[in-house]
């Protein structure tokens, strides 16, 4: 089944430039219905008011972070089975196994191009 690309994808990042550059990246694999936020609470307030098929998240934001969010998502009745991809510089496995005991649906580690973005969400999104 091919991927519902009009979904609505919320990308989180407490970065400006991170922000514009994921956004830059969806729009080469032809996502174009892009929300930002830019920290976790602001993203679970969007999440909780809006409907969103994908959420592409940095790890690394104050003063809620992108594990927290994630845990506050799979945590909501409404939201739990949302698709999370969460951004990372490092790729320490303590913080692999973390996320992965969050219920993170997948992970990038940073730096990445479209197409490492296109195949993570082809993966999350069930059509690999």
């Amino acid at each position: 089944m091919p991927i519902d690309k009009s979904m609505n994808v919320l990308i989180v990042d407490d970065y400006k430039t991170m922000l514009r550059i994921i956004r830059n990246l969806l729009k080469q694999i032809e996502f174009h219905n892009v929300e930002e936020a830019t920290d976790g609470a602001d993203a679970l307030a969007k999440l909780r008011t809006g409907h969103f098929g994908l959420v592409i998240s940095d790890w690394n934001m104050a003063p809620m972070t992108g594990l927290q969010l994630l845990q506050e998502v799979r945590a909501d009745a409404r939201l739990g089975a949302t698709p999370f991809i969460m951004i990372t510089a490092e790729s320490k496995t303590e913080n692999v196994v973390a996320a992965k005991q969050a219920g993170v649906s997948n992970y990038i580690v940073k730096p990445f191009n479209a197409e490492t973005l296109r195949e993570k969400i082809e993966k999350v999104l069930g059509n690999a």
